[in-house]
């Protein structure tokens, strides 16, 4: 299969990669961090999430950045809603796009929300129906496409039942994610085989972590399999609470070099980008997880 001409990617590092974080982040680093990610030309942003502050302390000021924000056109700007009440909130804040998510594991599923597959994917019902009401567009996620900290290895057709079902619900379209980075090249194709027999491939995206180094070669195998919309954090921030040593997401900067290297147009201007990552670092004080960025600012 010929290589897409065109990727879209969904930069997640103000919401899945700050999440994580233990020391707070004031609401200003979090505007600026979203205002530099728009004008390097990112045109999808995860901006934050509405979910209750006692389980995700770091996202409790997502409304107030939302608000300050410069919107620009074109780019969109969405937010994580666990349940009815997030959702409520997001449109509160003027969100026009959210995320919902389930797991592809049990185990994960019941340690992550406490509770089953099929219990958190009856959660999303009101959503969808609230969302389409309202004219605003649902994307999903599944966890654990290509293992679990709990299960070990995950059948690619259990990921292809739950993203099924999210499909169906509405999401028009679906991210499968290696939560805990054990994936390989040849898992993943096998992955999108299986999956893209029940769901158009146009409809998929990928959403890698980074914790065995490989991400990058994971994206170029969904590239061949006709993946052309992936999930990436600026200097690769975050991680997972509930995998244990699971690193952070593969960093969008690296992905923007792999795509510039192969012709395949972003939209997105790669210094611009490393000039971002470089400044969120800063403010928590620790050197970017790009590789890319390490590499053109060494010396």
């Amino acid at each position: 299969m010929s290589l897409p001409s065109h990727v879209r990617l969904v930069e997640v590092g103000p919401r899945d990669g700050l999440q994580n974080e233990a020391q707070p982040i004031s609401v200003a680093d979090k505007v600026r961090l979203v205002d530099a990610l728009s004008a390097a030309g990112v045109g999808y942003i995860e901006v934050g999430s509405f979910v209750s502050p006692k389980w995700v302390p770091q996202m409790a000021g997502s409304a107030e950045v939302f608000a300050h924000i410069q919107r620009k056109p074109g780019v969109t700007y969405a937010a994580l809603a666990p349940n009815l009440r997030g959702f409520e909130d997001a449109l509160a804040a003027g969100v026009k796009e959210v995320a919902v998510f389930a797991a592809a594991s049990e185990a994960f599923s019941q340690r992550n929300i406490n509770c089953s597959i099929s219990q958190s994917l009856e959660r999303f019902v009101p959503i969808m129906a609230a969302a389409k009401q309202q004219g605003i567009s649902v994307r999903g996620y599944v966890s654990c496409v290509l293992g679990c900290p709990y299960e070990g290895q995950v059948a690619p057709e259990q990921v292809a039942a739950v993203a099924r079902e999210l499909y169906a619900m509405g999401c028009y379209e679906v991210s499968l994610g290696d939560t805990i980075g054990t994936g390989t090249a040849g898992a993943t194709r096998r992955l999108f085989e299986v999956v893209g027999a029940q769901i158009p491939r146009e409809k998929l995206a990928g959403h890698f972590h980074d914790t065995y180094g490989q991400a990058v070669a994971n994206i170029y195998a969904s590239l061949l399999e006709g993946i052309n919309v992936f999930d990436s954090s600026i200097a690769g921030l975050g991680g997972c609470p509930y995998a244990k040593g699971a690193s952070g997401n593969v960093a969008t900067e690296d992905v923007v070099y792999l795509l510039d290297g192969l012709g395949i147009h972003t939209g997105i201007n790669l210094e611009a980008l490393i000039g971002a990552g470089l400044q969120i670092s800063s403010v928590l004080g620790r050197p970017t997880g790009s590789r890319v960025a390490k590499a053109r600012n060494a010396g």
